[in-house]
């Protein structure tokens, strides 16, 4: 089968056009059948996760971690870009697909308006993670590929340690994060050059900017990124949907967690937050000189 659709140039050349559209399904599909999959593992075969005690914490010295009421996650700024980004994102798939199930409506101009609201977002975020958040706490480190595999081992029977609990991202946001950058450069940095093709009133058309064979691989990357998201928003979902996931969810509205759940599923060293006074102890009065 031929995942890649070719034509024949005026001069007799074979060039790629786009991808097979039955990718599509394909990547609905396999979407579809990861959460029904990840659904019936946890329902049926998922041991129970271990208790945790949630009153408190040790720091590396060993001395009692004073967590808040409330444990701030997600900036203001975090939350209204990952906003943005979603209804962009969204709006994106529906003017890309719908035409090609049959829907017909003037989908050019609304997908390349989508289109720039997500790159100027992704701007804004790239410049917020690295000057302003924690830029390299999305990345895998050591420590998460070490009880990735104590889990692995585990899982099957093997005797390993027990895995720690998680830093602010556990390994799977982080490869799932990497995943979708990947995607999405691809599919803004195509894009980008495919509006070249279309008038808009930030390029003047010029539909011969490249051959007909670098437009063509171009129309195939910019597919497969486009095809890959429909998995990657369904399995995004499903996870933000589910019962043991929706405290975080919510994170991303109010932009905090509770200290429970934080000393639940956190580990304060991997995740360090400041130490200070929970929000109902009241502060000590002031000693006034006589």
């Amino acid at each position: 089968m031929n995942l890649i659709q070719w034509a024949q140039s005026p001069w007799g050349q074979q060039v790629p056009t786009h991808i097979a559209w039955i990718l599509l399904w394909v990547s609905a599909i396999g979407g579809l059948l990861f959460l029904v999959v990840h659904a019936v593992y946890v329902k049926f075969f998922a041991k129970p996760a271990a208790a945790h005690a949630s009153e408190g914490a040790l720091t590396a010295s060993g001395a009692r971690l004073q967590v808040p009421e409330h444990v701030a996650r997600h900036s203001l700024g975090a939350r209204l870009f990952h906003l943005i980004m979603a209804i962009a994102m969204l709006a994106l798939l529906v003017t890309a697909f719908l035409p090609k199930v049959g829907v017909q409506f003037p989908w050019v101009t609304y997908h390349w308006i989508a289109g720039i609201v997500l790159t100027i977002s992704v701007i804004y975020h790239i410049f917020h993670a690295t000057f302003v958040l924690d830029f390299w706490s999305i990345w895998p480190d050591s420590t998460d590929i070490e009880d990735a595999s104590r889990r692995m081992k585990r899982a099957m029977g093997e005797s390993a340690p027990p895995p720690r609990k998680f830093a602010k991202y556990p390994l799977e946001n982080k490869l799932y994060h990497l995943v979708v950058m990947l995607a999405g450069l691809a599919a803004i940095g195509t894009g980008l050059f495919m509006m070249k093709r279309v008038q808009t009133p930030f390029f003047t058309r010029n539909p011969y900017l490249f051959g007909d064979m670098t437009w063509g691989w171009m129309y195939v990357l910019h597919g497969l990124a486009g095809v890959g998201f429909i998995a990657l928003v369904t399995v995004h979902i499903y996870f933000a949907i589910r019962p043991e996931k929706l405290f975080i969810t919510k994170s991303m509205i109010v932009g905090w967690i509770t200290r429970e759940q934080y000393l639940e599923h956190y580990d304060p060293q991997r995740w360090p937050i400041p130490e200070e006074a929970p929000e109902d102890v009241p502060a000590k009065p002031k000693s006034v000189p006589a």
